[in-house]
């Protein structure tokens, strides 16, 4: 990319960025009122100098040194009104500028395909909510505030020491030029390391969220050694980031405050050849004092700045990635759950190999269909194209002869329930848990007749505060069984047509295998069946069992058939047997 590509795409984001600032422009407006009352304040205090010192001081005037301290009280009382405004109101357009950016991301997260978190690091993603998105409140309050107050500060005082003298004004002005050159050099600087500064940062929540979550098995596999020494490098890598930042914007100040120094001591050096009055020289002394203090504010503010703006092309590009495709408009009120695959082919990646190859499948309204095969046969992938977490590449899938694609997501997955082998639950109440999401409106009778009817309510109503009760983070607090049956209770309370189960048993201890085998035979009457299965003695009961390899489907029919067949099925059977 090149520097005028750069600076045009930082110019673009600021530009973006503001836009969100639009939006309360009230507030903003009255920023800008308190921030020319400051900058007014500062030109009224150089100016008050000549008179003190010409009328005061040398010719002794009482009427002047009467007047002179009230003036002096009215601009300092004028400037804590003009710092007030522009402080506050700054501020809460800040706050109001992170808070609906962190809604469009939250949004983003609940709208993006599952393509995208299979690729993404969870750390990362927080690291954007949290890191990334406080980089941009400064960047849309102090540093907005900085760069308004104090340039109209200096436009104010410049102007007051053009009044005095244009050649000595000139000289300032002539290092122009070379202090622009070097702020465009270290803005590029800066955005190149806060970059960097972030990615570090979203590899230190990475690495600390899976310490978090796998901290039983780094303590029963010694890994304690291991990850302290991976967090050591990224730590020390986050380190060394912050400090070049932190020699960067060490250097570029004093380097642009000496030259503005330069200037300003030829500046005097020429003054005291002119012909001034103590009055004149007074105030323009002054005013150059003050002008190379705002100066120097403006230059420290740059680093701030060029943080926000790599914060901001981080969730911009995050905010720009597309949703998941939802281009269907049809709806079905009632669905029997007849599904129906056709020439279905499927790949994770434009580049990838197929992981399904031409599968074609009818299954009746109210079957019961078990789909297995060895690891890596695609029976995951199959089931997870029904409710769209991904989309077939080439082929159909019908429910109710209907194309999936012409459904909305919403439509389509409200005739679907599942339940997964890797139980999600939320923290809050086992109530909440069952009547999750569009459930909510369930009443609690209907919570409790789900709960009866997936053999929960036995080990709910033994809790101290039964439906009430908080269930930890994702339901910490409960046995793997007891997540289980609240995982089909909740697909219960649903009562959706169609089911999907991603082997619900294969984690469990005999008990809580009983309670699940009695809960799911519960779930599944009356409705169309898909069953994810590892383990071959829970599926025998199914109508029809799909047999899969590489992609393929190398076998259908009932146990006892596909026994008989003697195929791919009957040697899983035996080998799962023998190991038994």
């Amino acid at each position: 990319m090149s520097d005028t590509q750069q600076k045009t795409t930082g110019a673009a984001v600021y530009r973006r960025l503001l836009a969100y600032v639009r939006h309360y422009s009230r507030a903003f407006v009255l920023a800008i009122l308190g921030m020319i009352l400051f900058a007014a304040t500062e030109a009224g205090f150089a100016r008050i100098i000549q008179p003190l010192f010409d009328d005061g001081f040398v010719k002794k005037d009482p009427t002047v040194l009467q007047w002179i301290p009230l003036v002096i009280i009215a601009i300092f009382a004028v400037r804590i009104i003009g710092s007030f405004l522009s402080d506050y109101c700054m501020a809460f357009v800040a706050r109001s500028v992170i808070r609906d950016l962190r809604k469009q991301l939250f949004s983003q997260l609940l709208h993006l395909p599952v393509t995208f978190y299979d690729t993404s690091s969870s750390g990362m993603l927080l690291s954007k909510m949290v890191y990334d998105v406080e980089q941009l409140a400064e960047a849309s309050s102090s540093v907005i505030t900085v760069l308004i107050r104090d340039s109209l500060t200096i436009i104010a005082l410049m102007i007051m020491l053009m009044y005095y003298s244009v050649w000595l004004t000139l000289i300032l002005i002539a290092v122009t030029p070379l202090l622009a050159g070097l702020v465009v050099y270290i803005s590029k600087r800066f955005r190149k390391l806060s970059h960097r500064i972030q990615k570090s940062m979203g590899s230190v929540s990475t690495v600390s969220e899976e310490v978090i979550e796998a901290n039983r098995e780094i303590k029963i596999f010694g890994g304690q050694g291991y990850e302290s020494s991976q967090f050591d490098k990224i730590n020390n890598h986050n380190r060394r980031q912050f400090l070049r930042l932190a020699v960067t914007n060490a250097l570029s100040s004093p380097v642009i405050q000496f030259i503005v120094a330069i200037a300003f001591a030829l500046m005097i050096f020429f003054a005291f050849q002119l012909d001034m009055q103590v009055g004149e020289f007074g105030s323009y002394l002054t005013a150059m004092l003050l002008l190379m203090q705002h100066a120097k504010r403006l230059t420290t503010v740059n680093a701030t700045l060029q943080r926000g703006i790599a914060a901001a092309q981080s969730v911009f590009d995050f905010l720009d990635r597309k949703a998941e495709v939802d281009e269907g408009d049809k709806l079905l009120d009632k669905v029997r759950g007849e599904i129906q695959y056709r020439q279905i082919s499927f790949k994770y990646t434009p580049q990838g190999e197929d992981i399904l190859h031409e599968i074609n499948l009818q299954i009746e309204p109210g079957q019961k269909v078990a789909f297995v095969g060895r690891s890596g046969a695609g029976k995951t992938t199959l089931v997870s194209l029904l409710p769209r977490f991904y989309d077939a590449c080439s082929g159909q899938i019908q429910l109710d002869g209907c194309d999936i694609r012409d459904l909305s997501l919403e439509n389509l997955r409200s005739h679907i329930a599942l339940v997964s082998q890797h139980v999600t639950l939320f923290n809050d109440t086992i109530a909440h848990n069952i009547a999750y999401g569009a459930l909510e409106s369930a009443t609690d009778d209907d919570i409790q007749r789900a709960a009866k009817a997936a053999y929960a309510l036995e080990f709910i109503e033994k809790l101290p505060e039964g439906m009430q009760t908080m269930v930890g983070e994702n339901g910490v607090l409960l046995s793997g069984g007891q997540r289980q049956r609240l995982a089909i209770a909740r697909a219960i309370l649903k009562d959706a047509p169609v089911l999907i189960l991603d082997e619900a048993t294969s984690a469990l201890d005999t008990e809580s295998e009983r309670f699940i085998q009695r809960a799911l035979e519960e779930l599944m009457q009356d409705r169309t069946t898909l069953v994810i299965a590892h383990r071959l003695s829970t599926i025998e009961q199914a109508d029809v069992i799909v047999v899969m390899d590489h992609g393929r489907i190398v076998e259908t029919g009932s146990h006892a058939q596909l026994l008989a067949k003697g195929g791919h099925y009957a040697t899983l059977h035996r080998l799962q047997f023998t190991e038994l």
